[in-house]
């Protein structure tokens, strides 16, 4: 049995799940249904905000009136942060790794127009991004403010239970759509999606093994990163787990020119499944994986996924992502 901790609701949920039929590149006897989390909401719409409704409670909790975190200049969790502090009546305060832009587009416009205070550090100097939001901690208790920290993408031992969360809706999806999946897909950035999807699908017996394909790091970076995170879960929760036997699988080969740059054939994928089935990905995180995914299954036996004939894959937002990079779609 599962004792939940505090949760807000702050999704839309449950989120649907629909079958791709007109998308031209999977190969023939592949079923290939999508979990639409992208619809979680509008302005806040993604993964992210599944973890957030822990993370915020928890600050909730606290006692928390600021809320401190961190990400690139185009994060998708910084963006749904600033947005659901507004809404929440919190001070957001943003640690973004790069250099202002006097014109915002697609993220950060929207970090703007939420009113959140943004420290830019420059990507050199990312390493020291938690010291730095450890001392502006320090900062608002001498302005008699107290600031909650979430790290990047909200991924640690509490939003790790946004995606087990998750993994309860997608028990009941395979049941109300007869669904036996062989594979369950995500892109994996800062690991809090893959690890969620890992515990849940563990405690659940959900069927399908979770693959993700990195869009940053590496896979030894994310079997550390999850190792860690689910440690954690299990100390602060007191939660009997076996974290070792979690059958981590990270799909490398697709990053392409690194983290938030993409190729032109994942641009191209991003094109076509907008066109044959109004459903649109980024070039951050989705488009990557999704890319990635259907690489793999063309490949049949000799790829990554094989024996596959029912594949989830779970869409976690990142359009506002598209906006900034529209310079690469040939349209």
């Amino acid at each position: 049995m599962i004792h939940w901790p505090q949760r807000m609701q702050l999704a839309n949920l449950p989120t649907p799940m629909t079958q791709i039929t007109r998308y031209p590149g999977l190969p023939d006897g592949v079923d290939v249904w999508i979990k639409r989390d992208e619809l979680t909401g509008l302005e806040v719409s993604g993964n992210k905000i599944r973890k957030l409704e822990f993370s915020l409670a928890e600050a909730q909790v606290q006692g928390c009136d600021t809320i401190i975190t961190c990400g690139g200049l185009q994060s998708n969790h910084c963006r749904a942060t600033a947005i659901l502090g507004a809404r929440l009546g919190l001070k957001v305060h943003l640690i973004l790794r790069g250099e202002p832009e006097e014109f915002a587009q697609g993220n950060l416009l929207l970090d703007r127009l939420a009113g959140a205070e943004i420290t830019y550090l420059p990507a050199n100097r990312w390493r020291e991004h938690e010291a730095l939001a450890r001392s502006l901690q320090k900062d608002y208790v001498a302005a008699k403010r107290h600031a909650f920290f979430i790290p990047t993408g909200a991924s640690d031992e509490i939003g790790l239970w946004g995606y087990i969360a998750a993994c309860a809706e997608l028990q009941d999806d395979f049941k109300r759509l007869n669904l036996r999946p062989d594979y369950i897909v995500c892109a994996t950035g800062s690991g809090g999606t893959q690890a969620g999807l890992l515990v849940g699908r563990e405690l659940l017996d959900l069927p399908g093994k979770v693959v993700a394909f990195n869009v940053s790091d590496d896979a030894d970076y994310f079997a550390r990163k999850i190792h860690s995170d689910v440690s954690l879960w299990m100390q602060r929760y007191k939660i009997d787990f076996d974290v070792d036997a979690l059958p981590t699988k990270t799909i490398e080969g697709y990053l392409g020119p690194g983290y938030g740059h993409a190729g032109p054939e994942v641009f191209a994928t991003i094109s076509e499944l907008a066109r044959t089935e109004g459903v649109f990905l980024d070039p951050v995180y989705t488009g990557k994986a999704f890319h990635g995914m259907v690489s793999e299954l063309n490949q049949g036996a000799s790829g990554q996924l094989p024996g596959a004939r029912q594949v989830v894959f779970i869409h976690t937002g990142g359009l506002f992502g598209v906006f900034p990079q529209n310079q690469h779609f040939t349209v």
